[in-house]
């Protein structure tokens, strides 16, 4: 499977469900069956994925918050949204890849589903960091 963007993050940005310039978002890291299992049509809330989230030390459920930065390029006639790198600091364990969603707070049920970074393999860490690198979606106007 390669990282994609979802779906409905198309929807969901056209409706105002989702503002890259003004809400939070998250990062979660997944196995590698939920890799295997993500869905690009189907797969619209964080539900839809939850069952596939590891658990692993010093990495909380619901992973961590992702800053957001947002350039519009007048010359190229475009925007750009960037969802910068996170990092987990001392992490003991094992992921696939990892899930970008809006974070409203509350259920998994009500958190919008951004994309999904494939790693390519399973990514096993004994101590040290685990980084997730940047990823940017693109419009042209």
């Amino acid at each position: 499977m390669a990282s994609f963007t979802f779906d409905s993050y198309w929807d969901d940005k056209d409706r105002g469900n989702i503002i890259p310039a003004t809400h939070t978002f998250r990062v979660m890291l997944i196995n590698a069956a939920g890799v295997a299992a993500a869905n690009r049509g189907t797969w619209t809330k964080r539900s839809d994925c939850l069952a596939y989230e590891i658990t692993a030390t010093n990495y909380t459920a619901g992973g961590k918050v992702c800053a957001v930065s947002v350039f519009k390029d007048v010359v190229a006639h475009r925007q750009t949204v960037i969802y910068q790198s996170v990092n987990w600091i001392d992490f003991v364990g094992s992921a696939a890849g990892a899930i970008i969603y809006r974070a409203r707070g509350g259920a998994a049920s009500a958190d919008e589903l951004v994309s999904l970074n494939d790693f390519g393999a399973v990514v096993t860490i004994s101590s040290g960091p685990m980084v997730v690198a940047d990823n940017n979606s693109t419009l042209q106007h």
